[in-house]
């Protein structure tokens, strides 16, 4: 099928090249003496130039301050004396969400031969002098220097000249399902396949689960070890914060052993005791939901959800700082909320660090910096959400990895959250579909970030989709209003491992994960279950009100996916294809990880 290349620019100075040209001076690249940028559209599908033509006019450009040109692909781009061009596009698999608007917009506007769409940018670099260029990021050679400033290699593959792009396959799952043998396994063996898999997992973790396996008389799957790894997480379980701590108190002793003390989980000692003490009339959830929730007035009540997206941020600022604020405002929608204000603290490191002393591995601040912000820019403006508290703040500790502290309120009528699902409740999937990103992202965030960091855990990063998560917004609200459904929550870390998971983890669920809509080729089971593909919810939905749900997605081009059924056995029972890959007892899922004993010593003040 044919495939169109649309150029797009600016008729006069694009803003963007002079941002460019301030980072390329900033950070040393002073050869470079200027930067044109232009957006590439990749369309594949049966158009005539009439409809290239009308596509440039009515979607593509600005007809005011843009303008382009298009041709059929392959096709190579004249030299142009004393200029590289250079073009990026993302990986095979990273998700582009206005790629997939392209198409949507295209069919409404009668382009029915558009089947698939891919976006890249382009950028002609003028030097001032001979450069040593390679063929691309795929080379074996060592990367060209300056093409840092223009892509990520997490998420981007790049070359000089034209580059190909890749568009999603419509395909089925691998199906793969791998047993793991870790009954037999000695305390070596269990830390080793712990760090092979990312679990993020000590050995009295893996022993807990080797236990349990050995009592159930069989080795567990993948997607059974994957989805223990996620739920005994430390972004999930907050087992640090959990842990028993022994307090080592050396300052009124004389010796080296000091006053011993013990505190039985710092989330109950502190954090939430305070709460239960103060007993506030207008708290009306807090430590149980995805927000938390505050009396406002005699009709409505306040939530509110702010949470660290740090690790993704410091691999790909802009994939991690804008999944971060559509996290938390996904969090607000799981609580029956209408999102209406974000809040954002940034910390970072210096911006006029030196290059060269940069630990391996790791972004330069002022990279890190201008794609944290503008991923949080185009998921508010996106989305339609105003950003109105936060701050900026520079230190040399945030250098390698920032603090992306994001956070949202919510507004809904009162007594509307509903949050018990019922047995013979359908298992609704609401949003996006499903695809490799995010994998493992509750255990990569529970990790510590190393010179591998970015290269081992790129599938960890996600890219948000803002406008699919627009339509989740118009759609829940809505169907809390009309009473649709008993139970809701988010995809979030875990994915649906974590959300189906634990809104199953009182009653039992029955899942079928062959019917899981999927945005690309060849997951297996573990990578459906635990991917974390953004913007999508998990509703329990009684089966008389799936086709009034039904009509609301369809109203606002929302997909509704049926996946199982809660069971009320207890039980949580994952299928692929009606052959059972998980098959678990909730008590020892949720339940049956061991408190983690840490020690903390209190030095005597120096001088004493």
């Amino acid at each position: 099928m044919p495939t169109y290349k649309f150029i797009v620019h600016f008729v006069n100075q694009d803003p963007r090249s002079a941002s460019f040209m301030k980072e390329a001076q900033a950070l040393g690249f002073h050869t470079l003496q200027q930067i044109t940028v232009q957006d590439l559209y990749f369309i594949e599908g049966q158009l005539s130039q009439e409809d290239c033509r009308q596509l440039t006019l009515k979607l593509l450009t600005d007809p005011v301050t843009q303008t382009a040109s298009w041709m059929e692909i392959p096709h190579l781009s004249a030299p142009q004396p004393d200029t590289v061009i250079l073009e990026v596009a993302l990986r095979p698999g990273v998700t582009d969400p206005v790629a997939e608007q392209i198409v949507r917009a295209a069919h409404e506007l009668g382009f029915n031969g558009v089947h698939h769409a891919a976006t890249g940018q382009r950028f002609l670099l003028t030097f001032n002098t001979s450069v040593d260029l390679i063929r691309s990021s795929d080379s074996r050679s060592d990367p060209l220097p300056i093409a840092s400033l223009f892509a990520n290699p997490v998420i981007h593959h790049w070359t000089i000249g034209d580059i190909t792009p890749s568009f999603p396959q419509e395909t089925e799952s691998s199906g793969a399902v791998e047993v793991i043998p870790v009954r037999s396994l000695t305390d070596n063996e269990l830390l080793a396949l712990s760090k092979d898999r990312r679990a993020a997992l000590d050995l009295a973790e893996m022993k807990a689960i080797q236990n349990y396996f050995t009592k159930e008389q069989r080795d567990p799957t993948d997607v059974e070890f994957e989805t223990i790894a996620q739920t005994w997480s430390e972004h999930c379980g907050h087992k640090t914060f959990k842990a028993k701590v022994t307090i080592d108190d050396r300052r009124q002793t004389a010796s080296a052993d000091g006053q011993l003390s013990v505190v039985d989980s710092l989330i109950k000692t502190y954090l939430k005791s305070a709460t239960d003490k103060i007993n506030a009339p207008w708290v009306i959830s807090a430590f149980v939901d995805n927000a938390g929730i505050i009396d406002f007035d005699d009709e409505y009540e306040i939530s509110f959800k702010a949470e660290t997206h740090n690790h993704p941020s410091a691999i790909e600022p802009f994939g991690g700082a804008n999944t971060g604020v559509g996290g938390v405002i996904r969090d607000v929608i799981g609580v029956s909320a209408k999102p209406i204000a974000n809040t954002d603290v940034l910390c970072f490191g210096p911006q006029d660090l030196n290059p060269d002393t940069l630990p391996e591995g790791v972004l330069h601040p002022r990279r890190i910096q201008s794609g944290v912000v503008a991923g949080v820019q185009d998921y508010g403006n996106k989305i339609s959400i105003p950003t109105v508290n936060g701050a900026i703040l520079y230190d040399e500790g945030y250098t390698a990895n920032p603090l992306v502290f994001c956070g949202c309120v919510g507004l809904a009528p009162k007594g509307k959250h509903v949050r018990t699902p019922r047995k013979g409740d359908r298992v609704i999937v609401l949003g996006g579909r499903t695809g490799r990103d995010g994998l493992r992202g509750a255990t990569f965030s529970s990790m510590t970030m190393d010179a591998q960091t970015g290269e081992v855990a790129g599938a960890s990063v996600q890219i948000g989709d803002p406008i699919t998560e627009k339509g989740l917004i118009d759609v829940i609200v809505r169907a809390r209003d009309l009473g649709l459904y008993t139970a809701i929550t988010d995809c979030g870390a875990g994915g649906l491992s974590s959300a189906a998971g634990e809104m199953a983890s009182t009653i039992g669920a029955d899942i079928e994960l062959s019917h899981v809509r999927l945005k690309y080729a060849g997951l297996a089971p573990w990578e459906i279950w635990l991917s974390e593909a953004q913007e999508r919810m998990v509703l329990s939905v009684p089966f008389e009100n799936i086709s009034d749900l039904q009509k609301l997605c369809d109203t606002f081009d929302t997909e509704l996916t049926d996946i199982g059924e809660f069971t009320g056995d207890g039980r949580l029972i994952v299928r692929y294809n009606e052959n059972i890959v998980v098959n678990m007892n909730n008590e020892f899922l949720h339940d049956g990880i061991p408190q983690r004993e840490l020690r903390a010593v209190i030095e005597k003040p120096s001088g004493q």
